[in-house]
């Protein structure tokens, strides 16, 4: 089974340094998927960008990286049922003092978001602030160095992710506020394939034996410390 992974989205899929091995939440739930549907797994690291149409295009059986499922996707690719709820954070740097709250990041025009391009996160900021007020990067860890590095004033992530980078600058980043969106991530696929009904099913068992929990443990439910 090819699993398309884009091997930039911790907690997701990354590279660990130590190990220069894909790991993550996608890495483990695969491995599970296929010891209960009888596959073996095969992880193919491509980018963010095109990944819909390189999957409606049959280049891979499925992509896991943390997708929000949408009905304008849902024209290009087909999803599994949803695996997990998330919601959208601004992160910003700590101590800032420009603002105290998102209402007032929103006010002040002077400010900009960083985001990854493509994404729901891009969307929702384009809501939040404008779209002349976006500044779109090929990955999440471009965006959140456009933060660190003063090119940029906030980063739009997810809920599920933003622990990571908060864990990496911990005396940097600071989230500000509680989410503003509410998204179910899910699994694509070709339209039509016959894989997403047993990867359906796996991700039943995966609800009920408490699979699924023990992932978030391990992979999402993070403090800011690690």
């Amino acid at each position: 089974l090819v699993i398309a992974v884009e091997n930039e989205y911790p907690p997701f899929n990354f590279i660990d340094e130590e190990s220069n091995e894909g790991v993550g939440w996608d890495y483990d739930a695969f491995n599970y998927i296929c010891w209960l549907i009888n596959c073996e797994p095969v992880f193919r690291q491509t980018a963010w960008d095109g990944i819909f149409e390189a999957q409606a295009a049959g280049e891979f059986d499925v992509a896991a990286d943390g997708i929000t499922i949408t009905e304008e996707r849902a024209q290009v690719v087909a999803f599994s049922d949803p695996y997990m709820a998330i919601g959208q954070l601004l992160l910003v740097g700590a101590g800032d003092d420009r603002f105290a709250n998102i209402e007032e990041f929103v006010a002040n025009e002077d400010l900009r978001v960083a985001v990854q391009i493509a994404t729901t996160n891009e969307e929702a900021a384009i809501g939040l602030v404008g779209e002349a007020r976006v500044d779109s990067f090929d990955t999440y860890g471009l965006a959140v160095e456009a933060l660190l590095s003063g090119d940029a004033d906030g980063v739009v992530l997810d809920n599920a992710i933003a622990p990571s980078y908060l864990a990496q600058h911990p005396d940097d980043l600071v989230i500000m506020g509680e989410a503003f969106t509410t998204e179910e991530l899910g699994f694509i696929f070709q339209q039509g394939s016959d894989l997403i009904e047993p990867v359906n099913a796996a991700i039943a068992v995966m609800r009920a034996d408490g699979t699924l929990d023990m992932l978030f443990d391990k992979w999402i439910a993070v403090s800011p410390e690690g």
